[in-house]
């Protein structure tokens, strides 16, 4: 029994480290962070996806946390300017129609800011199994979407601003030069012309690129792009873009 517990308790301390990584020096609060996320929503049972969704409450409470606590939210955008100590910048990717129906509201209670990596051709397709054939339960196709119009409201609102996502949150390290361009480039003219806005700033689906594609991303007049991995950087100029 004894070893039974000492086994139990060595894989929480394992644990524990690995969650909090309590050994690393801390990053200097001069460094803006930045924080992703997908869906506010609550879990769906024996759902595949619920890591992209974050309780309503839990979302909250974070927003609530990082003002109390005296972070300054930011845009992308405002990474390229000199940002204040403790500045923070949360985005969404993907386009969920709770981002609106949910987000919004709490983005505004707390005087918050946010970038939306919208995918342009989104309602209906489970982007999923572009990356994993097997994926083809049709879980994010079912996902309701915003409509343009709920997009352009958010816009409208000084709250957000609006990133390019690809035209179909495609698979890039799966295609062909000719259809990266499609997606990267053409899904950016796309998003200016419909909502009449700057796009500036891109997002690698799935986080994932290739030298190939930040040069595509580069050309196509994009000045930040961003990606999935975590931990905070000790050097602005070390991006993928």
């Amino acid at each position: 029994m004894t070893t039974v517990v000492a086994i139990v308790a060595c894989v929480v301390l394992i644990w524990g480290s690995l969650r909090y990584a309590w050994w690393r020096t801390k990053i200097a609060d001069t460094r803006p962070r930045v924080l992703m996320y997908h869906m506010i929503a609550v879990s769906v049972p024996r759902a595949r996806f619920n890591k992209l969704r974050v309780h309503p409450k839990s979302f909250e409470r974070q927003i609530k946390w990082l003002r109390d606590d005296g972070w300054t939210f930011i845009l992308v955008s405002d990474l390229l300017q000199r940002c204040a100590p403790k500045s923070v910048a949360i985005t969404f990717d993907d386009g969920y129609l709770d981002n609106y129906t949910c987000a919004h509201a709490i983005l505004e209670k707390y005087d918050a800011k946010a970038t939306l990596y919208l995918v342009v051709d989104r309602h209906g397709r489970d982007w999923s199994a572009y990356k994993k054939p097997s994926h083809r339960d049709g879980e994010l196709g079912r996902e309701d979407k915003l409509t343009d119009e709920h997009v352009r409201t958010m816009l409208d609102s000084g709250r957000w601003e609006l990133g390019a996502h690809t035209a179909t949150h495609a698979y890039l390290p799966g295609l062909p030069v000719e259809l990266k361009q499609e997606e990267i480039a053409g899904g950016k003219r796309r998003l200016a012309e419909t909502f009449s806005a700057v796009v500036d700033s891109f997002a690698y689906p799935f986080g994932l690129y290739g030298p190939g594609d930040v040069g595509l991303v580069r050309e196509a007049g994009f000045t930040t792009a961003v990606t999935t991995e975590p931990g905070i950087t000790s050097d602005i100029t070390n991006t993928p873009f």
